[in-house]
């Protein structure tokens, strides 16, 4: 499985416990990864725009 394929999975699985529990996990996300500026996101993105 590509991280492509890995990203959109991992984005509608949260998309859809965000819908049954009202607590905004992708806000959550966003600000950790804004924030604390983990070593992972860096290499996903660059990963996701190599192809």
């Amino acid at each position: 499985m590509s991280i492509k394929t890995k990203t959109l999975v991992g984005l509608v699985m949260i998309g859809l416990i965000d819908m049954v529990i009202p607590v905004p996990i992708l806000g959550i996300v966003l600000f950790y990864v804004v924030l604390q500026k983990p070593p992972w996101f860096p290499e996903m993105v660059s990963e996701i725009y190599k192809s």
